[in-house]
């Protein structure tokens, strides 16, 4: 019997992405500068798909950070990279 995947589904693992910067102060200063939003912009915006995908591309563009949330959320980082494709503006085109 095989066992059920773990990883969370790709909206629930954005926002735990997103709960994990928020609680590191210079990644959280880094997103908002990257992404051109404000606090008040990114809580508006928190459940928006676009914004979630460009969550798990933000710690997906530096690996420290993408190991540091894998280790800290007990998820692969090839189910980060996996769920980043479910989400918009993810989808590889052959």
């Amino acid at each position: 019997m095989a066992r059920p995947d773990p990883t969370p589904d790709p909206e629930t693992l954005a926002l735990m992405a997103l709960a994990y910067i928020a609680g590191d102060s210079n990644l959280l200063e880094r997103f908002l500068s990257l992404s051109g939003l404000d606090l008040e912009g990114l809580k508006a915006r928190a459940q928006d798909p676009n914004l979630l995908g460009a969550i798990l591309d933000f710690l997906l563009a530096h690996e420290p950070d993408l190991m540091a949330f894998a280790t800290d959320s007990q998820v692969l980082p090839a189910s980060i990279a996996a769920a980043r494709r479910k989400l918009p503006g993810g989808a590889v085109i052959d």
